[in-house]
């Protein structure tokens, strides 16, 4: 018989100061036979889905909900989620399940639960038949992996890459643990180590260090050592101010491995040694337009992390707009998330000019609305397909995209794509589906920390990180941590450091 496989995805990055909740109509939500049909689109329960066609396993699809990264979840969207999957997962352990495989994030939290991936796996075990089952699914690398998540899994896997290009690979290695355990009959274990440290997302891309060093570790470990099924290196997610929040190692091991504590013990010495290279500081966005000048050979990118989308920033920030527009630069690109705007051009014709107040109402230190006279360039409802089948967006959406109704509008010699769903910019296709050529521009603003990289670098010509207004912002220290388990680094001063190994 064909092993059966219960299936279940819940993916969001809960950035956990912003006021603004996120709901369940916030999430795209697909239940039952219907998750099959994402085969093909890339994400990673495509890569769980291929795999499993591989294998030869029967899939029972519950419920897979993902959502852009944004405010604390309502309580009640992660009871509605529980109670589709409980509603299907009875049925289905009831009449006889070999494993469960889960496609999860691990930095979500609503109101009342910090640690929601902790939460879920623990009611998941508690169902009948449940409890013994082998437990094998993906975290994404900035989760801020709990013991929770560790005492009710046997195999989680982290992406390695960010930008994470390796989201829908991640899946197939997960899936490929999984098959290996039940056709050998051993069963995992997790073994944590909390490093006390926080890194801001731009501190933890994997093609610097401490990043690029961690996962060399990683990768090293398990080419050596038998014992150790997978290495985890995930950084966190500092936006999340929670008891888990920071930086975490853990490793999927044998039961009876001698050697796992003492190569996470290595990783939390090489992370902490390494633990000043994953510290940000950056110039304001008036200094850096004043060394490159309003005409510089571009493209040049103006990155702003603390406006990041892919952390759960409005996207709807002016800092770097207002910059533009008094340094008079020409061939400049933008892209503000305001629905409003796009409303109030609904009747604008093409080719028309109107009055508009742009951005600035999603963060209260932002300098507000720029109001400014605009020309309608273009508009559309927004919906394109990834041009990089491997972008950071694959990880969350597949290759579908939606920024919902858009305009594009051009004041002076700024070019401004405003859209009605926040939509990071991970991917081009963005641009070049409002026939817009970003190669074209001396100068674009890029609402984000490392994740734009996979697209953006190979067009660049230069890069700057800029300070500017801003919920993600990289100076940890404007944040008003309660939660946050201390000491930690940079908060705190530490002669020696405790990595605490669960």
């Amino acid at each position: 018989m064909k092993p059966r496989i219960l299936f279940g995805g819940l993916f969001h990055e809960t950035h956990t100061f912003l006021s603004e909740p996120t709901r369940w109509y916030d999430f795209g939500v697909t239940l039952g036979a219907d998750i099959m049909a994402k085969e093909g689109d890339e994400s990673p329960t495509a890569g769980f889905l291929e795999e499993a066609r591989r294998f030869g396993w029967e899939v029972v699809p519950a419920v897979d909900a993902r959502a852009t990264p944004s405010g604390p979840v309502e309580d009640a969207a992660f009871e509605r989620y529980w109670t589709e999957f409980e509603r299907r997962a009875r049925p289905a352990l009831a009449a006889g399940i070999d494993a469960i495989f889960l496609v999860l994030h691990g930095a979500m939290a609503t109101a009342s639960v910090e640690d929601v991936e902790g939460e879920l796996l623990g009611r998941i075990r508690a169902l009948p038949g449940a409890a013994a089952l082998p437990l094998f699914g993906i975290l994404d690398l900035h989760a801020n992996i709990s013991a929770r998540m560790c005492a009710h899994a046997n195999g989680l896997v982290a992406y390695r890459k960010n930008p994470h290009t390796d989201a829908k690979f991640t899946a197939l290695r997960a899936a490929g643990l999984l098959q290996r355990c039940l056709q050998s009959g051993r069963m995992p274990r997790m073994i944590s180590c909390r490093v006390p440290i926080i890194w801001a997302p731009p501190g933890t891309g994997t093609q610097s260090d401490p990043m690029r060093a961690l996962t060399r570790l990683a990768e090293s470990t398990e080419a050596k050592d038998p014992t150790i099924w997978a290495y985890n290196v995930a950084s966190g997610f500092s936006f999340a101010d929670t008891a888990e929040t920071g930086v975490t190692l853990c490793v999927v091991a044998d039961a009876a491995s001698d050697s796992a504590r003492e190569h996470l013990r290595a990783g939390a010495r090489l992370a902490w040694e390494l633990r000043e290279k994953g510290t940000v500081d950056y110039p304001a966005v008036d200094v850096v337009l004043s060394q490159i000048g309003p005409t510089p050979r571009g493209p040049v990118l103006l990155v702003e992390p603390a406006d990041n989308i892919g952390a759960g920033a409005p996207g709807d920030g002016t800092g770097v707009l207002r910059a533009l527009l008094a340094h008079r630069v020409e061939r400049a690109l933008v892209a503000i998330n305001d629905p409003q705007a796009v409303t109030r051009l609904a009747d604008i014709a093409i080719g028309g000019t109107a009055r508009v107040s742009v951005g600035g109402r999603g963060w209260h230190l932002d300098a507000g609305p720029c109001d400014v006279d605009v020309t309608l360039v273009s508009r559309s409802d927004g919906a394109f397909q990834l041009e990089d089948v491997h972008s950071h967006l694959a990880s969350m959406n597949g290759i579908n995209i939606r920024m919902g109704p858009c305009a594009v509008v051009r004041h002076a010699g700024v070019t401004i794509l405003l859209t009605s769903r926040k939509t990071a910019p991970f991917d081009l296709g963005q641009y070049s589906s409002q026939r817009i050529d970003p190669r074209a521009f001396a100068i674009i603003g890029v609402k984000a920390a490392v994740a734009h990289r996979q697209a953006y670098d190979p067009i660049a010509k230069a890069s700057y990180f800029v300070d500017t207004p801003g919920p993600c912002s990289s100076n940890l220290a404007t944040l008003p941590y309660r939660r946050l388990r201390r000491p930690v680094f940079p908060f705190d001063s530490i002669d020696t450091p405790n990595f605490t190994i669960l």
